[in-house]
C-alpha cells in the first residue's frame, strides 16, 4: 500500500508541472499553428495569412506521440528550439524588411542589434528602451516556456488516448496532404513552408559566404590610382564639399505625397543660386542601402566598391583601398569629415585617411538635441564655416559633411533662423522642444510621412541658404545617403537617391551634364540610375583635368 502510495503521489507531483491535456493540445496548435503562418514581411500581416493550415501541426504532433518516453523530452526540447528560431527569424524578418526592405540574414546582420539598441535608446531613452526590450524578451521565453510544458503534456499522453489522437494527427495529416495536392476542394489553404523557409535561410547564408570571399578577390584586384598625386586638376585651389542629405531619396522628388513640398524647394533653391552665379546639375544613383545603414554608403561612394552589408563594410575597413578622402589629401586638400552623428569612438575613421575628423563634441554645439539628432544641420554647416572654412591660411579642402535632421525619428521639425545669431546653438532649443515626441508620431504613419517631408524640406533649405551665402567658388556634391523606410516610400519604392553638382564653375558643371547629368536641381524620371560605387572613378575622371 505505501508503495501505491508513494507512486500515486509521484503521479500527481509530475501532472503538477504538466498542462492538463486539453490546454496542452490547443495551446501546441494555436502556437505551431500561428508562427508558421507568421509572415515575413510587415505588409503581409493580414488576418487571411493565419487562416491556412500547415502540414507541420499535425505531422509534430504525430511525432510527438510515435517516440517513446526515453525519447519524449529530447523530441520535445528539439520542436521548442524549432518554434523560438522560427518565430524569432520571422520577427527579425518583419523588423528589417521594415526598416531595409531585405529578409534578414543571420549572418551578415547580427551587429544591427546593437545599432537598433542605440537608435531605440536615442530616440525613446534608455530606461524606456530597456523596460521595452526587457518585456519582449520576457514574452518570448515565457510564451517558449509554456510551449515546452504543453509539448511535455502531449508526449505524456497514455493508452487508449493516445492511440485515439495519433490516429486522428494521421488522418489529419493525410487528409491535409490531399486537400493541398486536389487545391480545388472546399477548406482553408493548406501549406508546407518551413522546410522551404528554413532553407531559405540557410542559403542567405551560404550566399554571404560567397559573396564575402568575392569581395576580398574585389579588394585585391580593384583598378583604380593607388596615389592622389596629379589627381583633380580641375579643382586645383578649390574647396570640394561632399554632403551627405541624410533619408534623402528618389521618392521626395517624384513620390505625390512628398513632391508638392520638395520639388518647388528644390526650384526655389536653383533660382537662388543661379542669381548667386552657381550653376547646378543633377542625376539619380542607386544606393546600396535603404532606410538606414548610412555608412555602407558612405563607405561605397568614397571606396567605388559595392559595400551593401556590415561584412563588407567590416572588411573595407581593414583593406588597402585607397578611398576618395585620402586621394584628395594626397593631392594637397586638407581632408575633413563633419560628422555630427558620431558621439563615441570611430576606429573606422582611420580608413578613410582624414586629416581631421569634427565628431558631434567637436563642433561646438552648447543647444538642446533634436531626440536622437544632435544638432540641427543649419548648426553643423554655420560650424563648419566657423572651424573650417573661415581658418586664414588654411589649405583648400575637401569636406565630407553629413547632415541628419532629416533621420528618423524625424521630430522635432527645425526651421531657419538668421545665420549671424546661431552661436553656440542655444537659439535652437525651442525649437527642440517645440514638437509632438516620436512616439505620438510614430504612432500615425500619416504623422509620420508629413515630419519626414518637413525635414528634408529643411534640410534642403538649410543647405541653399548656406551655399548661396559662403559657397564661394568650392564645388559642391551633394547626395542622398539612401531611400527612407518603407512606411514612407512603400514596400516597391526605387533605391536611387539624388545627386546635385553645383558651382560657380559653368564649364565645370558643364562636364558633369556630359557624363549624364541633367541641368538644375531637378532630375527628370528619364533619367539613368547609375550606381554608387561607379561615381569615385566617374569624379576623379571629371575632376581629373581642368575644366575649359
Amino acid at each position: 500500500m505505501g508503495l501505491i502510495r508513494k507512486s500515486h503521489h509521484a503521479d500527481q507531483a509530475v501532472r503538477r508541472r504538466h498542462l492538463p491535456q486539453a490546454a496542452a493540445w490547443l495551446l501546441f496548435v494555436v502556437v505551431t499553428g500561428t508562427l508558421l503562418n507568421l509572415p515575413d514581411h510587415p505588409d503581409a500581416l493580414k488576418a487571411e495569412f493565419f487562416l491556412r493550415l500547415p502540414l507541420e501541426v499535425p505531422a509534430l504532433a504525430v511525432l510527438l506521440l510515435l517516440v517513446g518516453r526515453r525519447w519524449q523530452p529530447l523530441a520535445a526540447g528539439l520542436v521548442t528550439l524549432l518554434a523560438a528560431l522560427i518565430l524569432f527569424l520571422k520577427l527579425a524578418d518583419i523588423g528589417t524588411q521594415a526598416a531595409f526592405q531585405r529578409p534578414f540574414n543571420p549572418y551578415l546582420d547580427g551587429k544591427m542589434l546593437v545599432d537598433g539598441w542605440n537608435i531605440a535608446a536615442g530616440n525613446l531613452g534608455q530606461v524606456t528602451a530597456f523596460l521595452i526590450v526587457a518585456a519582449a524578451l520576457v514574452l518570448f521565453f515565457a510564451l517558449m516556456m509554456l510551449y515546452r510544458m504543453a509539448l511535455g503534456t502531449i508526449g505524456r499522453t497514455r493508452g487508449i488516448a493516445r492511440h485515439r489522437m495519433l490516429s486522428a494527427g494521421l488522418v489529419v495529416l493525410v487528409a491535409a496532404g490531399a486537400l493541398k495536392a486536389f487545391s480545388g476542394l472546399p477548406g482553408p489553404p493548406v501549406t508546407a513552408e518551413a522546410p522551404r523557409y528554413l532553407a531559405a535561410r540557410l542559403q542567405l547564408v551560404a550566399d554571404a559566404v560567397r559573396d564575402l570571399r568575392a569581395f576580398d578577390r574585389e579588394l585585391a584586384q580593384a583598378a583604380g590610382p593607388a596615389s592622389g598625386k596629379g589627381l583633380f586638376s580641375a579643382v586645383k585651389g578649390r574647396d570640394v564639399v561632399l554632403v551627405f542629405v541624410e533619408s534623402y531619396g528618389r521618392s521626395a522628388i517624384e513620390d505625390p505625397r512628398y513632391a508638392p513640398e520638395i520639388r518647388p524647394r528644390l526650384a526655389g533653391i536653383e533660382e537662388d543660386l543661379a542669381g548667386k552665379g552657381f550653376a547646378s546639375a543633377s542625376g539619380w544613383v542607386t544606393s546600396p542601402t535603404v532606410g538606414g545603414l548610412s555608412w555602407l554608403a558612405h563607405g561605397t561612394l568614397l571606396s567605388g566598391l559595392w559595400t551593401d552589408s556590415q561584412a563588407r563594410y567590416d572588411r573595407l575597413m581593414i583593406s588597402s583601398r585607397p578611398s576618395l578622402n585620402r586621394l584628395f589629401a594626397e593631392a594637397g586638400w586638407e581632408s575633413v569629415a563633419v560628422m555630427p552623428a558620431i558621439t563615441m569612438d570611430w576606429p573606422q575613421s582611420a580608413y578613410f585617411g582624414y586629416d581631421r575628423v569634427l565628431a558631434a563634441a567637436d563642433l561646438g554645439y552648447r543647444g538642446k538635441p533634436f531626440n536622437w539628432i544632435t544638432m540641427p544641420d543649419q548648426y553643423t554647416l554655420s560650424a563648419f564655416q566657423r572651424l573650417v572654412r573661415d581658418r586664414p591660411g588654411r589649405r583648400p579642402v575637401m569636406a565630407q559633411v553629413v547632415l541628419i535632421s532629416s533621420h528618423a525619428p524625424w521630430t522635432p521639425v527645425a526651421h531657419l533662423v538668421d545665420w549671424d545669431a546661431i552661436g553656440d546653438g542655444r537659439i535652437f532649443d525651442r525649437q527642440a522642444e517645440g514638437d509632438e515626441p516620436p512616439a505620438v508620431v510614430w504612432a500615425d504613419p500619416d504623422n509620420i510621412r508629413r515630419h519626414y517631408v518637413d525635414t528634408v524640406d529643411y534640410s534642403l533649405a538649410a543647405l541653399g541658404s548656406y551655399i548661396a551665402r559662403d559657397g564661394g567658388d568650392a564645388l559642391f556634391l551633394i547626395i542622398g545617403d539612401h531611400q527612407p523606410a518603407a512606411v514612407v516610400t512603400g514596400p516597391d519604392a526605387s533605391r536611387a537617391v539624388p545627386l546635385h553638382v553645383v558651382s560657380r564653375d559653368r564649364a565645370l558643371v558643364a562636364r558633369f551634364e556630359a557624363d549624364g547629368l541633367a541641368p538644375g536641381l531637378l532630375p527628370p524620371p528619364s533619367l539613368p540610375e547609375r550606381r554608387m560605387d561607379g561615381l569615385r572613378d566617374r569624379l576623379i575622371r571629371l575632376l581629373g583635368q581642368q575644366a575649359r
